[in-house]
């Protein structure tokens, strides 16, 4: 009984939320439509300089691809700053950034900011830039490729799971979780991840122009801090934010620069939706937390 009183404790508190916030909201959007100030829009349209954000884990580029086209192919915008803290993640939308930005600075000066970690695939990501600057706490390289997975037979043959399978090819079930690699499967798997590597070395060596014999001081999935980093050449300078903003303004030679500033509505309403998802959250948090705690005799 406890347990329904506190559902219905926890609906209560999201309703009574809609109930006191939401018509305040709508009221406040509207003002804003019609008092937001025409000076950001002015500079919005006006501005000359761009910036990417390449944060988090990578796991599907479209996003960001859809950002690096759109500012590739705005004429009024001369240079473009990518601003990145991301640990890396799949090799092939890695790769899809990576490219992406080599095609943007043939047509515009790009300039990647280390704002804390740029590593695997994030580093990849940014090696086709002019320059890349990073903030002394930085973490930087883990030029590496990794495959893993699970191995659950054990626990599948307590559950009394059994696997049934129908394929044509050898290798169809390499990687699989449910039992254990085979030694051809293993070395198949260790081929493919030695010819990623070799492309994502080929492809760092000739964009930062470093020595493929080299490779076992400023690769082999090596992380590395920003001073180590610029002895190695896998970065350009040891700065911050303000100045990376500086470099792109001075390779643009632009002689009043104005940088894009995200839309005034899609920030108010990010802002929205980040204050109502927290809410939503703690109350969700508090409401499980209340269910788990009582006790049912």
């Amino acid at each position: 009984m406890q347990i329904i009183k506190s559902f219905f404790k926890g609906i209560g508190k999201i309703i009574s939320y809609i109930n006191t916030y939401f018509k305040t909201f709508v009221f406040l959007f509207i003002v804003f439509l019609i008092l937001a100030p025409s000076g950001d829009n002015v500079k919005l349209s006006n501005a000359n300089l761009a910036q990417i954000n390449l944060k988090g884990e990578i796991s599907d580029a479209s996003n960001l691809l859809e950002q690096i086209y759109k500012v590739k192919d705005d004429k009024a915008i001369k240079g473009v700053l990518l601003f990145i803290d991301s640990p890396g993640g799949a090799f092939a939308p890695s790769m899809e950034i990576a490219l992406a930005i080599q095609d943007l600075k043939a047509k515009k000066p790009v300039v990647v900011y280390a704002g804390g970690t740029i590593a695997s695939g994030s580093y990849l990501s940014a090696v086709g830039s002019d320059m890349i600057i990073a903030n002394p706490a930085s973490f930087v390289g883990s030029i590496g490729v990794i495959m893993q997975g699970f191995e659950v037979s054990e626990l599948a043959q307590k559950l009394g799971i059994n696997e049934q399978t129908i394929k044509a090819g050898n290798y169809k079930e390499a990687g699989t979780f449910m039992r254990k690699w085979s030694e051809d499967e293993k070395d198949f798997l260790q081929n493919l991840a030695n010819q990623s590597y070799e492309l994502f070395t080929q492809f760092v060596a000739k964009n930062r122009k470093l020595d493929l014999n080299q490779t076992s001081s400023w690769a082999d999935a090596k992380v590395f801090l920003a001073n180590e980093a610029l002895k190695l050449k896998l970065i350009d300078k040891i700065g911050n934010y303000e100045q990376a903003k500086k470099e792109v303004e001075k390779l643009a030679k632009v002689q009043n620069p104005i940088w894009q500033k995200e839309d005034a509505i899609d920030k108010f309403l990010k802002r929205l939706e980040e204050q109502s998802a927290s809410f939503f959250a703690n109350t969700l948090t508090q409401f499980f937390t209340q269910v788990s705690s009582q006790k049912i005799y």
